[in-house]
């Protein structure tokens, strides 16, 4: 049976932009929920992008509703799925790349293997996986759904969902909170960059962070 729901409404072009001047590594200062298992990794480097959760749920070694999706998606999309722990067969190869790129899609988040690696470098669509798999997916037409709450690496994901994603990973945010996470993460960006003017200009980190005072108070005699 496919379970269709809906596509959701997508987040705000003015969050998608203020999100995509941050880094997960500066949001992971901050949370220590949200992120997605470090291992569903990018495949392409130095990309950063930010988008609306569409999520699909496709068990086993049936991708027929993958297939289904790449009519449905919008631009600004990012789709995230769900392969119940498949960790053997890939979902995703050349041919969805094309679908999904030509539909506008912003980026693929998989918990699972991925294939024709080399053509996502190609079509230059920003992808995160769990590695490469020669064994794919089949057309079965068996089950799946969309639009439903998954779990990717570890973290459940509702469709609607405000998603960044760069280098270091992937968070799931709530769109309600992803301006007030997106404005803290943008202040300490800002602020790093004065501390690295300041040990340019001969300042010592330890001095400026604090650490040297807390080493002092406590070192042995």
């Amino acid at each position: 049976m496919f379970t269709i729901r809906p596509m959701p409404a997508q987040i705000p072009a003015d969050l998608v932009t203020l999100l995509e001047r941050v880094e997960t590594a500066t949001v992971g200062h901050v949370l220590h929920s949200s992120f997605i298992d470090r291992r569903i990794s990018a495949v392409l480097p130095n990309k950063r992008v930010a988008g609306t959760a569409v999520t699909i749920r496709i068990p086993h070694a049936d991708s027929t509703l993958l297939h289904w999706l790449t009519a449905e998606v919008r631009p600004g999309d990012i789709v995230l799925v769900d392969r119940c722990g498949d960790d053997r067969h890939a979902c995703w190869g050349g041919v969805i790349t094309h679908a999904m790129k030509i539909a506008g899609v912003k980026a693929g988040v998989i918990d699972g293997p991925a294939t024709d690696l080399s053509e996502i470098a190609k079509v230059d669509l920003p992808m995160w996986c769990r590695g490469p798999s020669s064994i794919t997916t089949k057309l079965l037409g068996l089950e799946g759904a969309v639009n439903v709450p998954v779990t990717v690496g570890g973290q459940v994901v509702h469709p609607g969902d405000a998603i960044l994603c760069d280098e270091s990973g992937v968070i799931v945010l709530d769109p309600g909170a992803a301006k007030a996470v997106a404005d803290r993460a943008i202040a300490m960006q800002e602020a790093e960059i004065v501390l690295l003017n300041r040990l340019r200009n001969g300042e010592k980190l330890p001095d400026i962070s604090g650490a040297r005072a807390m080493v002092d108070a406590k070192r042995a005699p």
